[in-house]
C-alpha cells in the first residue's frame, strides 16, 4: 500500500497557520486545534486480499502511528477551539461525526416515507446489534433496535437467528472453538484453515460495524437489514443480494467487490444485482484506476465488480478538504489518492447504459461503448473518515511493545461511500419507480447541477514516483500530472468538469439530485442530449473533413515531388516530359486519372503494439481441463487509441498438412492509448493443442503470440 500524502490536507486555514500545522503541530495556534498531518497515521485494510472467485471488503482502517496521533487529542476532519482532553467520539477525536456529514452534503436526517436499507455483508457480526446501541448514545442518535423493528440481522436465505443458522461465528462458543483449532489443532492445515476463518469474519465484523453505522447516521429512521453470507465468494453474496430484495429491501449497499474476468451481458443481467426498481449501490475500489495499487498482480488491470455492472449505481472515493469550512460545511474535494486510491475504469465486456453514455463529454472518457466506472462518488479517504464503534479486537495499536485495543476506530474507503451514497438516497425516497436508479443521477446532472458537486481536480491513477511519501512533512512526491498519464489523461482516471471515471457525476449537495426527474423534464434533457450529439458530430465530422483534405494534399505533394525527382534523374538536361505542375503526360499505370488516396493516409502515424502477453489470470486458466475461450486474458499497449482486432486460431491437420483454423470469439473493440486488457468473448471449450492468438491494430502490425492447452 502506498502512502501518497496531498498537502490539501490544510487548506482553508490562513496561510502562516496552514504551514505550521502541517509541518509543525506544536507551535500551533492554541486557539485552533487541526487535525494532525497525515504522516502522523498509516492504513490497514480490514479484510484480506481476496481470492479467485471471492469478493474482498472495501473498509480501510487509519491507525495512529506517533504519539501525538495515538492520544487522540486532535480532531480528524475538523477544527476544535480547543485539544479534545476525553478522547471522545462525539467531540471529533475518532474521525468524522453523524453531523458531520449532514453538515457537509447538507442533507436531512429523516425521510418520511418508509425506506429499508439491506447491507450486503459476509460472516456474522455477534455484537452488531450491540454495537449500534453504543454508537447511537454517543451521538444522541434514534434507537435501532430489533426491539423496536429498525434492525433485522439475518443469513444468506433471509432467515434470523431463530428461523435458520446464522453464518459462522454463530455464536462465541464456535467462535472460541474455531481460535482454539488455529491455536493448537492436531495438523498444520487444519490450523492454517481455522485461522484464516476467524481473521476473515473478524474483519467482515468491522466491515459490518461501518455499514450499520453509517447508515443509521445518514437516514435515521431508515430500517437497516443487515444480510449476512456464509462467505465472501460472489456465489454466497449474489444469494444474499437475492434475500435483500425479497425481503422488501429499497436500497442495498454493497462495500465489497473484485476483480471478475469473463462476466459476459447474458450472465450480468442474469446475475441478482439486476433488481428494477431498487437503488444497489456497490464499491468501486480502494486500489485506484484499474486496481493498479492492488497487493497481488492478478488483482490489477480490472475494473471492480459488481461496480462495473451497468444495473448497479458505482459509488468512487473522494477525499474531503479539511479542515472543513465555518460550521462543519464542505469545503471542497478531490479525487481520493493518497492513503488508497478511489476505483474506476472500464468494464472490458459490459456496455455502458444510454443515459451514461449520453453525458456531454463522454467520447473522451475512454470507454468507448463499454460501462465506465464510478456513477457517483462521496467521501471514502480513511484521513477524512468516520468514528465507528467496534466491540471486536481489530481497532488496535502498538506502543512501547504493549498492544492496546480501543473500540472506536477511524474507517474510510468505498465501503463508507457505498452505505452513504445508498442512505442519501433513502432520504430522497428510493428508486421513485426509476428501474435504474443511477439514470436518476446522470438526468439530474442536466437539469440539477446545481445539486451536485462537481469534483474537478485529481487523479487516482499510477505514480511512477521512486519515493512516494516524503516522511518528514507527510507530503506527496507525487504530481497529479504523472497518476493522469496511467489513463493517457483521459476523464476515466483523471477528474474534471462534467462526468468522469473516478468521482462520477460528482457528490451529494443536498438530495435533489437522488430525486426523479419528471417524464417533460426527462423529454427536454433527451432533445438537448440529441441535440448536444448532433453538433458534436458535426464538429468532428468537419475535423475530419479538414484532416482527410490536409493528407490528400500533402499526399498529393509528396507524389507530385516524387515525380519530379524521378523525372529529373532520367532527364538531367531537361526534357522531363512532366509538366510544372508535376502531372506527367503517361497515363497512371491502373489507368485511373488523377491520384489515388492509399488505404493508410499517407503521413497518418502508424499505431505500434507492443508488451503483447498472456495474463497472469489466463495462464493459470489455461492451465486447467478444458478452459474456456474467455479465459484467453491478454495485455498490451498502445502507442495511440485505435480499433483492434483479436483473433485466435487453431493448429489443425488438413489433408495432411498443417493449418491455422480460426476459433469462435473473436474480437474487436477501441483500445485506449498505453496499457490494454482484454480477453476473448466466447464460452466454447478449447481443446488440447496449439493456439495462435492474433492482435491487429487498425494502421499497425499484426502481433501474435503461440500456446499450448494440454
Amino acid at each position: 500500500m502506498k502512502t501518497c500524502i496531498r498537502s490539501t490536507a490544510v487548506l482553508g486555514l490562513p496561510a502562516v497557520v496552514g504551514s505550521c500545522l502541517l509541518l509543525n503541530p506544536a507551535i500551533a495556534v492554541a486557539s485552533v486545534v487541526s487535525p494532525l498531518p497525515e504522516s502522523d497515521y498509516t492504513v490497514r485494510h480490514v479484510c484480506a486480499p481476496p481470492a479467485l472467485g471471492y469478493a474482498g471488503c472495501l473498509a480501510l482502517e487509519l491507525v495512529p502511528r506517533t504519539a501525538a496521533a495515538r492520544a487522540h487529542a486532535h480532531p480528524l476532519g475538523i477544527t476544535r477551539s480547543q485539544p479534545i482532553t476525553a478522547a471522545k467520539a462525539s467531540e471529533g477525536a475518532f474521525g468524522l461525526r453523524p453531523q458531520d456529514l449532514h453538515s457537509i452534503y447538507q442533507l436531512p436526517t429523516t425521510v418520511a416515507s418508509t425506506q429499508t436499507i439491506a447491507l450486503v455483508d459476509a460472516y456474522n457480526d455477534l455484537t452488531a446489534e450491540a454495537d449500534l446501541k453504543v454508537y447511537d448514545e454517543e451521538f444522541g442518535l434514534p434507537e435501532c433496535t430489533g426491539t423496536n423493528k429498525c434492525f433485522e440481522q439475518v443469513n444468506q436465505k433471509g432467515q434470523n437467528a431463530e428461523a435458520g443458522k446464522l453464518p459462522f461465528p454463530a455464536s462465541i462458543g464456535e467462535r472460541a472453538k474455531e481460535e482454539a483449532t488455529c491455536e493448537s489443532g492436531p495438523r498444520r492445515t487444519t490450523r492454517e484453515e481455522a485461522c484464516k476463518e476467524v481473521q476473515e469474519a473478524d474483519g467482515w465484523a468491522e466491515e459490518i460495524s461501518l455499514d450499520i453505522e453509517a447508515s443509521h447516521a445518514t437516514c435515521q429512521n431508515c430500517k437497516i437489514v443487515l444480510v449476512e453470507a456464509n462467505s465472501a465468494s460472489f456465489e454466497d453474496l449474489e444469494e444474499a443480494e437475492k434475500a435483500a430484495a425479497k425481503l422488501g429491501a429499497t436500497e442495498i449497499s454493497d462495500s465489497w467487490g473484485g476483480p471478475v474476468s469473463g462476466e459476459t451481458a447474458a450472465e450480468d443481467n442474469a446475475s441478482s444485482f439486476n433488481q428494477r426498481g431498487i437503488v444497489v449501490t456497490a464499491a468501486a475500489g480502494d486500489d485506484g484506476y484499474l486496481d493498479w495499487d492492488a497487493e497481488h498482480e492478478e488483482e490489477r488491470g480490472f475494473a471492480n465488480y459488481p461496480a462495473s455492472s451497468p444495473h448497479v449505481v458505482a459509488v468512487g472515493g473522494t477525499r474531503l478538504q479539511v479542515p472543513l469550512g465555518f460550521g462543519g460545511k464542505w469545503a471542497g474535494e478531490t479525487v481520493w489518492n493518497g492513503h488508497g486510491a478511489g476505483g474506476s475504469g472500464c468494464s472490458m465486456e459490459l456496455t455502458a447504459a444510454p443515459w451514461q453514455q449520453s453525458t456531454s463529454d463522454w467520447s473522451s472518457v475512454g470507454c468507448g461503448e463499454h460501462r465506465a466506472v464510478a456513477d457517483v462518488s462521496a467521501d471514502a479517504d480513511p484521513y477524512t473518515g468516520v468514528a465507528v464503534y467496534d466491540s471486536g479486537f481489530e481497532c488496535k495499536y502498538e506502543e512501547d511493545n504493549e498492544v492496546h485495543v480501543v473500540h472506536w476506530c477511524t474507517i474510510g474507503g468505498t465501503s463508507l461511500a457505498s452505505p452513504l451514497v445508498a442512505s442519501v438516497f433513502a432520504l430522497a425516497g428510493g428508486a421513485g419507480g426509476v428501474e435504474y436508479p443511477a439514470e436518476t443521477l446522470y438526468e439530474n446532472e442536466i437539469e440539477h447541477p446545481t445539486s451536485l458537486h462537481d469534483v474537478t481536480s485529481g487523479s487516482n491513477g499510477k505514480c511512477e514516483a521512486k519515493e512516494l511519501f516524503n516522511e518528514e512533512t507527510g507530503l506527496s512526491n507525487c504530481e497529479e500530472s504523472f497518476e493522469a498519464a496511467d489513463c493517457s489523461g483521459s476523464p476515466i482516471c483523471n477528474a474534471g468538469p462534467g462526468y468522469d471515471g473516478p468521482t462520477g457525476v460528482g457528490t451529494p449537495d443536498g438530495i435533489a439530485a437522488f430525486e426523479p426527474v419528471s417524464e417533460a423534464v426527462r423529454r427536454k434533457n433527451e432533445e438537448k442530449r440529441r441535440a448536444e450529439k448532433q453538433l458534436r458530430e458535426e464538429k468532428q465530422r468537419e475535423e475530419r473533413q479538414r484532416e482527410e483534405k490536409k493528407q490528400e494534399e500533402e499526399a498529393k505533394k509528396k507524389e507530385e515531388e516524387a515525380a519530379a525527382a524521378a523525372a529529373a534523374a532520367k532527364n538531367p538536361g531537361g526534357g522531363s516530359g512532366v509538366s510544372a505542375t508535376g502531372a506527367s503526360g503517361a497515363s497512371p499505370a491502373n489507368g485511373a486519372s488523377g491520384t489515388t488516396t492509399p488505404s493508410i493516409p499517407a503521413g497518418a502515424p502508424t499505431i505500434k503494439l507492443t508488451a503483447f502477453a498472456l495474463t497472469p489470470t489466463a495462464l493459470f486458466a489455461l492451465n486447467r481441463a478444458r478452459p474456456r475461450v474467455s479465459s484467453v486474458g491478454f495485455a498490451f499497449t498502445l502507442s495511440a487509441a485505435a480499433r483492434v482486432r483479436a483473433t485466435l486460431a487453431k493448429l489443425v491437420h488438413v489433408r495432411g498438412n498443417e493449418q491455422w483454423v480460426l476459433v469462435r470469439g473473436s474480437l474487436t473493440f477501441t483500445a485506449i492509448k498505453g496499457s490494454n486488457r482484454r480477453h476473448l468473448t466466447s464460452h466454447d471449450g478449447l481443446t488440447s493443442g496449439s493456439y495462435r492468438l492474433t492482435l491487429t491494430p487498425q494502421h499497425g502490425s499484426a502481433r501474435s503470440i503461440t500456446f499450448r492447452v494440454a
